[in-house]
């Protein structure tokens, strides 16, 4: 009889928890696993029982980790001297890129000699390039989502790198062009998103209901949120739909007219279903006065893709709300403004 793999893996949030899922169970369907570490619902369901809960580790802003440091320098140390512990066969540390180098240098620090791999690179083709090298002591190697991230990593002297790709792409429902649809709004999942967000996407909502051209408004979430989710909208002035049914959220896509999305991979998986949208960030005073000093570069990944101004983008301490609504009602109006940033979603980068 085969040996387990015996798999430590730490996944700090929503989007690495669904990163974990995929990668355990298309090892579950090879071989026998025996999995530790941390992750959300979605690893939990194929077996994990989580050493703490990930929320711990789901902060957003320079203000939510200093109020949080002491228990997030304690999940290091309780993270790697697991991993020491226990000597699994493999290590793998998703995204959450302070978190998880502070944990590698760590475990490496405690005796851990096994392979460790890091599931998301580092945005160094942003900025920050000299983080690429910083990374080589403590990582095996680099699992990469963007298809140009390994030839970026290797020539800023990085780990070797693979390009994987991303779970949240492999079932991206494409949207139909329409002259009138839902609104979909993505806040986020993390609780300072949700805390920034909302009322941002309230006032927008807001402004965009009475459109003759707005049918409704939809929010995709996770299941845990669901509940939560549906009471913080609950006062809304309009109603919106909120559902953490991966199914209806293809459906919703597809009938959608444009997008209101905080940064992240959502904006890949938006563009990839070629729906036309409008990128929101509210940042907190440290993030803010970091963003100026380094020039105020996109953020948004479809703009960082394409290497121009496909998508606009809203990023600020305090983003203005009236500055954004008459963005999305010129990609609620215009046909020809949200065929641009279709055509733009096509072309090779």
């Amino acid at each position: 009889m085969v040996e387990a793999l015996r798999l430590f893996i730490v996944a700090g949030e929503p989007s690495g928890d669904r990163i974990a899922a995929d990668l355990l169970t298309r090892l579950q369907a090879r071989l026998r696993v025996d999995v530790f570490g941390v992750g959300g619902d979605e690893m939990v369901a194929l077996g994990l029982d989580p050493i703490f809960p990930m929320d711990d580790l789901a902060v957003m802003g320079l203000t939510d980790v200093i109020k949080r440091l002491p228990l997030l320098l304690w999940r290091v140390e309780q993270t790697a001297r697991e991993i020491a512990r226990l000597a699994p066969d493999v290590t793998v540390l998703v995204d959450a890129q302070d978190f998880s180098k502070r944990v590698a240098k760590r475990a490496r620090g405690l005796g851990y000699q096994g392979p460790m791999i890091l599931f998301g690179a580092p945005t160094v083709w942003a900025r920050a390039p000299q983080r690429a090298a910083k990374l080589t002591p403590f990582f095996n190697e680099v699992l990469a989502v963007l298809p140009f991230e390994p030839k970026v990593m290797a020539r800023l002297g990085g780990p070797p790198t693979s390009y994987v790709g991303h779970p949240a792409l492999k079932d991206v429902a494409v949207a139909t062009s329409h002259d009138a649809g839902i609104v979909v709004l993505l806040p986020g999942s993390r609780p300072g998103e949700l805390r920034r967000h909302l009322p941002l996407l309230r006032s927008l909502a807001q402004r965009l209901a009475d459109h003759p051209n707005v049918d409704g408004f939809f929010i995709p979430t996770l299941p845990h949120l669901v509940a939560d989710m549906r009471a913080a909208v609950a006062g809304w002035a309009m109603p919106v739909e909120i559902s953490a049914v991966r199914t209806e959220r293809a459906e919703h896509y597809r009938g959608a007219l444009m997008a209101l999305s905080v940064a992240g991979t959502a904006t890949l998986e938006l563009a990839l279903a070629k729906l036309p949208m409008i990128l929101i960030y509210a940042m907190d005073a440290a993030q803010a006065a970091t963003y100026k000093q380094i020039g105020q570069p996109v953020v948004g990944l479809p703009n960082i893709i394409a290497g121009s101004s496909i998508v606009p983008e809203f990023v600020a301490r305090n983003p203005d709300v009236a500055e954004i609504a008459a963005a999305a009602l010129l990609l609620v109006e215009n046909k020809e403004a949200r065929q641009r940033q279709i055509t733009a979603f096509d072309e090779p980068c």
